[in-house]
């Protein structure tokens, strides 16, 4: 299944590349200056960016069990990083329904959601 989420936003390439670079920890990326792609290894997902200069697009190919889950992941992610500037993504698939919705979210749920991850990890380091 395929679905893709256009984030509307004047610092997509910014924003393509922070994506990728933190994502690369746990999975497959690349980025050049206005494109790139996430690959997850263990599924068969692959969500290719494209930087415009209004706009950065998410074009995810996944299992149709899969989807909503991997919309969440991508989506979420961004929509932390893209918090200052109050970052939507909303997934729109290719059967016609409507995907899933993150953010946009405001500095102070970002901060809480860091010192939730700072307690799980047992550590007291800034996220």
């Amino acid at each position: 299944m395929k679905s893709i989420a256009t984030v509307t936003t004047h610092r997509a390439q910014r924003y393509g590349k922070q994506l990728a670079s933190h994502m690369a920890r746990r999975i497959t990326t690349s980025w050049d200056e206005d494109s790139g792609v996430l690959v997850f290894p263990d599924k068969p997902v692959t969500v290719h960016l494209q930087a415009t200069a209004e706009a950065l697009i998410m074009d995810m190919e996944a299992p149709a069990d899969d989807v909503a889950h991997f919309e969440e992941v991508v989506g979420i992610h961004l929509a932390r990083f893209g918090a200052g500037d109050s970052l939507r993504v909303s997934w729109q698939r290719d059967d016609g329904t409507i995907g899933t919705s993150q953010g946009p979210f405001d500095p102070a749920e970002v901060e809480a959601f860091r010192a939730r991850m700072r307690a799980q990890q047992g550590t007291d380091r800034t996220v």
